[in-house]
């Protein structure tokens, strides 16, 4: 669970009976309760934590307003009132708490973990200035932690956090990450079923990066141009694997794990080797062969990218296995010949 200290003081008279005079006080995180003198702060302090850890647990699936009131036990006196007051004092202590639920849908409550001490320390300006100060700086990693909204950005200033154009397949692939459904849609051809790890603006363009539902007992990681979606679809909330969240996304397009990793086979003459390593980077081995020629070796996890910089190579190089790969190009080269 996120850093949380809750301070409850108790009031003189108790302290008193119980022959002691300054405050109890018992830490459990950053949020402080100091009501008058004379009420015991126990229960509601112990209200409190239970909704926090219920949240907490929940992680970004969320947790539905009428379980959060079981947890509190508000009883029969207008339960919803009395927990819109407990999250509105969270949210004063700095805690992001927000309601994730669609529009017409039974209320559903996330909370952010993080570090609550920084929202304590500065004033609404100064958030507002770090805010953008992680923009300029392109730190898309610091976006959900500072909670970075649309009204907090200049219009002078450009975000590589905020998408500026509206996007059907961009907002479904964040909503899919920030519920943990699985999301359906349609790439290269083919259709997907995939649960989500992150998703990141790198290269100029944002990526969704996700496991495919085939591949969660390799855990192969998959980085998709949320531009060449189509049809995406979601899945209920909670349908997706819990992952963790990505690193930054290899500059090499070989690299990118699109597809599943193949081994792949290029021959080409000695004196051509270098043009073949400059564009594809350097194999997995080399072997050189009696006629002159050196055989290398690829793990090929981005099977477009490679039939791109094989034409770039054209005749300096020539793809020898596997058959599957061979064929691809082969059909790819046809329908561009007509």
């Amino acid at each position: 669970m996120p850093f949380l200290s809750v301070e409850v003081r108790r009031g003189a008279a108790r302290s008193a009976m119980a022959g002691h005079d300054g405050p109890h006080s018992r830490q459990i995180g950053a949020t402080t309760m100091s009501p008058g003198a004379g009420r015991d702060q126990l229960k509601p302090m112990r209200r409190i934590v239970r909704l926090m850890m219920t949240l907490d647990n929940a992680g970004r699936v969320g947790v539905l307003g009428d379980r959060l009131i079981e947890v509190g036990g508000y009883g029969d006196s207008d339960p919803v009132t009395q927990l819109g007051k407990d999250l509105k004092h969270l949210r004063k202590q700095g805690w992001q708490i927000d309601n994730i639920a669609g529009q017409g849908e039974p209320a559903r409550y996330r909370m952010v973990s993080c570090d609550n001490r920084l929202r304590l320390a500065l004033s609404p300006v100064q958030v507002a200035a770090l805010q953008r100060a992680m923009i300029l700086a392109d730190r898309a990693d610091l976006a959900k932690r500072l909670s970075v909204e649309t009204a907090t950005i200049p219009a002078s200033v450009g975000s590589a956090v905020i998408p500026h154009d509206a996007s059907v397949e961009l907002s479904l692939c964040m909503k899919a990450l920030r519920v943990r459904s699985r999301l359906r849609f349609r790439y290269l051809g083919t259709q997907r079923l995939a649960h989500p790890a992150s998703v990141r603006f790198q290269n100029g363009q944002w990526y969704f990066s996700a496991v495919e539902d085939a591949d969660l007992d390799s855990g192969l990681l998959k980085h998709f141009v949320v531009s060449r979606m189509s049809d995406p679809t979601l899945d209920v909330p909670g349908s997706a694997e819990p992952l963790e969240a990505t690193g930054t996304i290899p500059l090499h397009p070989l690299l990118w794990e699109v597809d599943a990793p193949t081994q792949v086979k290029l021959r080409a003459p000695a004196d051509y080797v270098p043009d073949v390593v400059r564009l594809l980077r350097e194999p997995d081995s080399r072997s050189p062969r009696d006629d002159g020629d050196v055989d290398m070796t690829y793990t090929v996890t981005h099977r477009a990218a490679l039939r791109s910089r094989l034409y770039a190579l054209g005749n300096r190089v020539r793809l020898v296995s596997p058959d599957d790969v061979r064929d691809e190009l082969l059909t790819e080269l046809q329908k561009v010949s007509g």
